[in-house]
């Protein structure tokens, strides 16, 4: 995955997302709306040709590059316990 910073405020962000398939924003999103510290999160796909998808992040509290990273980490978590349940219960 890699981002690009395109906006960055007090409380808020706006990253690039240059090699990320658009099936994994939905359940980014949903993750950074679990957050607390989270008053907005959602990510625009602009024209499929030309632009690449952004994602924004506003927080209440903290710093938001902080909201992302606990985001991504909670993802990555539930992908390596599902992962490690398939290879349990299907090796």
């Amino acid at each position: 995955m890699n981002f690009t910073l395109l906006d960055k405020g007090k409380d808020s962000i706006k990253v690039q997302v240059n090699d990320l398939d658009e099936t994994l924003f939905y359940p980014l999103i949903n993750e950074l709306q679990k957050d607390e510290t989270v008053a907005e999160a959602r990510y625009f796909i602009g024209h499929p040709q030309l632009d690449k998808p952004a994602i924004f992040v506003k927080v209440k509290s903290g710093k938001p590059q902080a909201a992302f990273k606990r985001a991504l980490k909670a993802l990555s978590n539930q992908y390596k316990g599902a992962r490690e349940l398939f290879e349990k219960e299907l090796a």
